[in-house]
């Protein structure tokens, strides 16, 4: 009896050993095309026997590039963690919330909400625009204005004397910040091979980290700070970023896929990997020839749609809200301002870590088994935050035991959904509709941003429903949906090519049949198509 690794090994076999007299039905009729497809079975070949040191050996370049570019979500990041950390700083508070009869400034859970949601909303407009910008005017072009845009409403935040003109600042601050939310991951999906796919699109979740780890400690060094400028630095911090990103993406190249997808017109590839793109992008014209929105929700792309926007929603439905919200969560908890911004420092450190950790574990155990297992732990710890929050509010062992929970929440979120979300949704989109499937799927999670950022204050607001850890028990439910949902429907993307990812979901393989299924996407449109020669 074999063993399991002998079955993969030999399912790897097949998929590598491609018949040279097996050609696609477009390349017997269009001998220019077979040189093509034979370049691409090369090419294939060649991404399923790669090793990672060979990977960062042979693109190094495309490794610098796609980290230039996911640099920019630092400054999501930053910004996400500022304004929740806000409302837990007593400078910010005096300036724009309203004294409380213990003699503290506070800003109400609506305003909370208004100035959490304003940039969700502005993301969802960023991004709808940028589904179709790119595909007009490509992913540099595309990312320059964005930072252009970044650079000039900075200005109003940091001049903001009240909370309407922080609302429109957040707003506006959103479309540039959205447009990068899917130009980072698309683009280091579009640069890179199969081995170095996961770890360049997980980056853009270590680069969120990194924004959220600067945040917290720009407004740790801040927080004795007693006047205005406590708060206008920090705006003033976010002006660092887009120049020097700017000047990278000047000198980056486009992506060869969308090049691909742009200007081809039927010329032989000179190159393999060229070759491979240009016989993706043919078999996803057969099996769908649509780029529109509407297209993500025809025939295939329509489970594909449904996959990619669940496994980015699951990240609003699993708690992980709460880390923004962390500073302000501890301080309701219990703990003094100066721990609370202490324990935040911390816990974005650790994520920091997980987020390192996550590349070593998506490659021995892929990415379907670490995102259902991540959701399974977070929904253990939840519902442990819930039960600590039992023991009574002026426990203090019960307030420290609840930080130290959401820090290990961080640690495993971190090294679990929060990265290889990325991962999966660049992966498990097909490349003709990748920019709109991410735009819908983070669209999707934007909605769900909102909605967390209207019950997440009304839930730590002493002024409001005030549950404080009993808000563990309530997402630690929804947590569960998603780890149903994650175990039937999200297939295991690691080791195929996009071209093998076509055909298994063209194919209809069930999700947890993706990592045992043998196809050749060369050998199997073959005989689809001498199918229909001979019907």
């Amino acid at each position: 009896m074999s063993s399991p690794r002998d079955t993969d090994d030999t399912a790897k076999a097949d998929v590598v050993n491609v018949e040279s007299a097996t050609l696609d039905h477009m390349a017997k009729h269009n001998p220019d095309f077979a040189a093509t497809v034979e370049d691409a079975k090369v090419a294939t070949a060649k991404e399923h026997s790669m090793s990672l040191w060979q990977g960062l050996k042979l693109y190094p370049r495309a490794i610098g590039w796609s980290v230039i570019f996911s640099t920019a979500i630092v400054m999501e990041g930053y910004d996400v963690v500022l304004m929740g950390s806000f409302f837990a700083f007593p400078e910010f508070n005096k300036k724009f919330g309203t004294l409380q009869p213990d003699g503290t400034y506070q800003l109400s859970a609506a305003w909370q909400a208004g100035l959490g949601n304003a940039m969700n909303a502005g993301q969802i407009l960023g991004l709808f625009a940028n589904g179709i910008v790119v595909e007009r005017f490509g992913y540099k072009k595309t990312m320059l204005g964005a930072l252009s845009l970044v650079i000039a409403f900075i200005f109003i935040l940091f001049f903001a004397q009240n909370l309407p003109t922080l609302v429109a600042g957040e707003l506006l601050m959103g479309i540039p910040l959205g447009a990068f939310q899917t130009l980072t991951v698309t683009y280091a999906s579009e640069v890179c091979p199969v081995v170095l796919r996961c770890y360049l699109t997980t980056y853009v979740n270590l680069c969120w980290v990194m924004g959220q780890l600067l945040a917290s400690g720009v407004l740790r060094g801040f927080l004795d700070r007693s006047d205005q400028w406590g708060y206008r630095i920090p705006f003033a911090i976010q002006w660092i970023w887009p120049i020097p990103i700017i000047i990278g993406v000047i000198l980056a190249p486009e992506s060869p896929w969308w090049l691909v997808r742009d200007v081809y017109e039927g010329n032989r590839a000179a190159e393999e990997t060229v070759a491979m793109m240009i016989h993706t992008n043919e078999l996803e014209r057969e099996i769908e020839a649509g780029t529109t929105y509407l297209d993500c929700f025809k025939g295939v792309n329509l489970r594909r749609t449904e996959i990619v926007c669940l496994t980015w929603v699951a990240q609003n439905l699993c708690g992980a809200g709460l880390m923004g919200y962390s500073t302000y969560f501890y301080t309701q908890a219990g703990l003094a301002g100066t721990n609370s911004f202490n324990m935040s420092l911390g816990q974005y450190a650790i994520g920091f870590v997980g987020t390192v950790l996550s590349w070593l574990l998506m490659t021995h155990f892929g990415r379907r088994t670490l995102y259902v297992g991540g959701l399974m732990a977070l929904n253990v710890l939840l519902f442990v935050v819930g039960f600590i929050s039992l023991a009574g509010e002026n426990n203090t062992a019960a307030s420290w035991a609840t930080g130290s929970m959401l820090l290990v929440y961080t640690f495993v979120y971190d090294a679990t959904v929060g990265p290889v979300c990325y991962s999966l949704v660049s992966e498990l989109s097909s490349t003709r509709l990748r920019t709109k499937t991410i735009v819908l799927s983070r669209n999707a999670y934007n909605v769900f941003s909102i909605v967390n950022g209207v019950i997440i204050p009304y839930m730590l607001n002493p002024t409001a429903w005030n549950w404080r850890g009993k808000a563990g028990f309530f997402w630690g439910g929804l947590c569960f949906l998603c780890v149903a949902w994650s175990f039937f429907r999200l297939p295991e993307p690691k080791d195929r090519t996009y071209g093998e990812l076509d055909i298994l979901f063209e194919q209809g393989v069930p999700a947890r049949k993706f990592k045992t299924t043998v196809v050749d996407p060369f050998h199997d449109r073959d005989k689809e198509d001498t199918k229909s020669l001979q019907g």
